[in-house]
């Protein structure tokens, strides 16, 4: 083989150097190469052997030429030889000793290596460790921050650890365990936030009806604030609370609803923004959004009660159902205001909406249990005060609006229904006498009161006195004013529906009136005591006036300025009519009477005898008596126009029944002395007129005057004569002068013919009942 070829020439080269050296220790070197390899040993000692033979045979050939010099150079050979053959010993036994030593050094020298290799594993191992720990360092400072709730920290240490720390050690399975958790550290970033953030929004939504209290306290002060403005400066009344005027006056101002040490109210949104930073960070800002938008919406329907209680005399359940919404709705308002993009304008107003109808609806549903007006006007009041803070906000109170349009109408119709009782207990408990007033300061009340304008001056009454008249009528003003002015309280604050106002005053009043004081006056006219219907008519009588001026009244005191057209209430022509209705009942009354008596004349229109005196007959005098009585007592209360057409119409009625009792159709004959007896009473009659100092009424007497006149004349054709007739006898009536004429005549006829005795006349005036010719 080539390789043991070059080998064998590097032995002899080697053995060659030996054998040339002077120094016994340079073979050494040349062998360790050959000797390091102990296959090639046998080899060495062949070479070696050859090389002796060789030299042995160049000897021979030298001895052979040298005898002497052979013979030495075998015994330097011989010796040369045993040099030999102890060198070979000297070699092997060498040999062995580098053989030993090699391996010693093969094996120290596998143990350098391997000890050199365990060095760069352990500084390897130490290196990954520390970086190791490094990563671990860090992964537990996440921890940390995250027990300490600072997770803004947390975050941007487990970004560094994942960016930065990781990737030194990518290439152990602990960076890919670490990098495996980091979305679950994150996650859990997310949820200790979410956590937070949910104890945050309990919170605020706990405090929310304190921050609504403190809200609606705020308002009221400024309400307060405004009204002593306005007592101070009259241009400051037309302008509302919240107008732009109002606003401006109260920059100065420096109250915060939300953070306010006085009230011992702060509301921190810390954990909010750290939550959005968060949310950020992590790229869910939408999630965070949609999350914090659900929340919202559930923590709005929490706050929001099953039913709700009205009954409560200081409106507790209503007070904080609205004060929770309101700190609720202030709280969304500051949200948007100090974030971005996170409540849009849409998402407030649409659980505003929702909050607000589900209000509405537990208020509308507990309503009809209300039976109290001042109750609701206290509910009315929470309301308002809640649409005037949230205004404030910004919110669209409408819908509340429509609330208090439903409340006013509930109101209304309670304050209706209590005044209502109230009328009919006053008309019906009322004496129906004037109103006696026993002091200056009882007068003054009454005056004061009522819609009532004195004959006298204060200064020349004296007590004590009557008024016309009786205390119902001062009793219904004291209510007529009080409702005017429980109608005009829920007009306060905020109630604008000033046009509903003025038509459901108008309307409930004119229903008061009509039918809680006119009819019941007009049920009580079947009364058969005049001096009763005369107090009712009195009443009557001042209660148009108070309508008339409660017009006026209205007209000036009405919510909508603008509204066309004068207020003209139902009840002044209702009291009108009634009036008349009631002077009907009193005519009626005296007629009554008056038919009565004149019922009671007894008339003989067949006497032949003239009267011997000037008395009247008893009928007349009681009538005169009657009609004088009447006159000063019974009439004496009312105006004195209504007494003098009373006085008339009775009168009227008198005369008309008088001149009825010869023109009955059972009477066929009227003799002159009867005439005479007639014209007595007539001339009596006229004489009392007259004595009333008032033509008018002598006036009512022309008709009977004339007639009884005609009938006692003796020339009968001047009735016939057209000029004669108008000027002596105008106001007798044609057909009646005729048959009353006819009448007397036939009567002296029969008076001329037969003179009866009177026990003859007696007889005949019973057979002339008998055949329907008249007494």
């Amino acid at each position: 083989m080539p390789s043991a070829v070059d080998y064998r020439d590097d032995l002899w080269i080697a053995i060659k150097q030996i054998s040339q050296s002077t120094n016994d220790q340079d073979y050494i070197e040349q062998l360790v190469p050959v000797m390091k390899d102990a296959r090639y040993t046998n080899q060495l000692i062949q070479a070696f052997d050859q090389f002796s033979t060789e030299k042995e045979a160049e000897i021979e050939r030298i001895c052979s030429a040298n005898h002497q010099e052979f013979v030495s150079s075998v015994n330097s050979l011989l010796q040369v030889r045993q040099g030999t053959v102890d060198m070979t010993d000297e070699i092997l036994s060498l040999n062995a000793s580098i053989q030993e030593s090699i391996d010693k050094l093969a094996a120290q020298k596998k143990a350098l290596v391997d000890s050199r290799g365990v060095r760069q594993n352990l500084d390897e191992a130490n290196q990954a460790l520390n970086a190791c720990l490094d990563v671990l360092r860090i992964a537990n400072q996440v921890y940390d921050l995250l027990k300490e709730k600072n997770y803004y920290a947390g975050l941007r240490s487990l970004d560094e650890l994942q960016t930065i720390h990781l990737k030194g050690i990518s290439r152990y399975k602990i960076a890919e365990w670490i990098d495996k958790n980091v979305p679950a550290i994150r996650e859990q970033i997310r949820d200790a936030v979410k956590s937070d953030l949910s104890t945050w929004l309990y919170r605020i939504r706990e405090s929310s009806q304190f921050l609504g209290e403190v809200s609606f306290y705020y308002t009221d002060v400024r309400r307060t604030r405004n009204q002593e403005r306005g007592e101070a400066d009259a241009r400051f009344t037309k302008f509302k609370l919240n107008s732009a005027i109002e606003l401006v006056a109260d920059e100065t101002d420096e109250f915060d609803v939300l953070n306010n040490e006085e009230a011992g109210n702060e509301t921190d949104f810390t954990p909010l923004f750290e939550a959005m930073h968060i949310y950020d960070t992590l790229g869910k800002r939408e999630q965070f959004k949609e999350e914090y938008t659900k929340d919202r919406k559930e923590q709005g329907g929490l706050i929001m009660p099953q039913s709700l209680r009205l009954l409560d005399e200081e409106c507790g359940d209503l007070s904080s159902l609205l004060e929770s919404i309101a700190g609720f709705s202030i709280i969304e308002k500051a949200t948007q205001a100090k974030t971005t993009n996170l409540r849009t304008q849409a998402d407030v107003d649409e659980l505003w909406d929702t909050m607000c109808s589900k209000a509405i609806e537990l208020i509308t549903a507990s309503l009809p249990t209300v039976d109290n007006d001042e109750l609701l006007l206290k509910i009315k009041g929470r309301i308002a005060l809640f649409m005037l803070t949230m205004e404030k906000w910004g919110y669209n109170v409408s819908a509340m609006k429509e609330l208090l349009l439903a409340l006013f109408t509930k109101y209304s119709e309670l304050l209706k229904k209590r005044f209502s009782d109230d009328f009919q207990e006053i008309v019906t408990t009322d004496d129906y006498m004037p109103m006696p007033i026993n002091s200056i300061e009882e007068y003054d009340k009454v005056v004061t009161v009522s819609w009532y304008t004195p004959d006298k001056e204060r200064e020349e009454l004296t007590f004590p006195c009557v008024l016309p008249f009786s205390q119902m009528y001062p009793l219904c003003c004291i209510d007529i004013r009080n409702f005017l002015n429980q109608i005009y309280l829920f007009s306060d604050d905020y109630f604008q529906k000033s046009t509903i106002i003025d038509s459901t005053l108008r309307t409930s009043l004119d229903d008061l009136l009509c039918q809680n004081v006119c009819q019941s006056l007009l049920d009580r006219l079947s009364s058969q005591y005049p001096g009763q219907i005369v107090q009712i008519l009195t009443n009557l009588e001042h209660f148009e006036t108070a309508c008339s001026e409660l017009q006026t009244l209205l007209f000036e005191a009405r919510s909508s300025p603008s509204a066309p057209g004068p207020i003209v209430l139902a009840a002044t022509e209702k009291f009108k009519a009634a009036k008349k209705t009631a002077s009907d009942r009193i005519f009626e009354l005296v007629n009554s009477k008056i038919d009565d008596l004149i019922e009671l004349a007894e008339y003989d229109w067949m006497s032949t005898k003239a009267p011997m005196s000037s008395e009247p007959s008893e009928y007349m005098g009681e009538l005169t008596r009657y009609l004088s009585n009447i006159m000063s007592s019974v009439l004496l209360a009312l105006p004195t126009e209504i007494k003098e057409f009373i006085y008339f119409d009775a009168l009227s009625h008198a005369t008309s029944a008088i001149l009825d009792l010869p023109l009955d159709e059972s009477v066929r004959r009227i003799t002159p002395a009867a005439v005479k007896t007639l014209a007595n009473d007539t001339r009596y009659l006229a004489a009392f007129v007259e004595g009333l100092g008032n033509p008018i009424l002598m006036e009512n007497l022309d008709e009977l005057t004339q007639t009884v006149a005609l009938m006692g004349t003796e020339n009968s054709d001047e009735f016939y004569d057209m000029t004669l007739r108008n000027k002596k006898y105008s106001r007798v009536d044609n057909m009646k002068g005729a048959i009353l004429l006819e009448k007397v005549a036939e009567g002296a006829q029969v008076q001329a013919q037969s003179p009866a005795k009177p026990a003859e006349r007696e007889r005949f005036g019973t057979l002339g009942s008998r055949f329907g010719l008249g007494r």
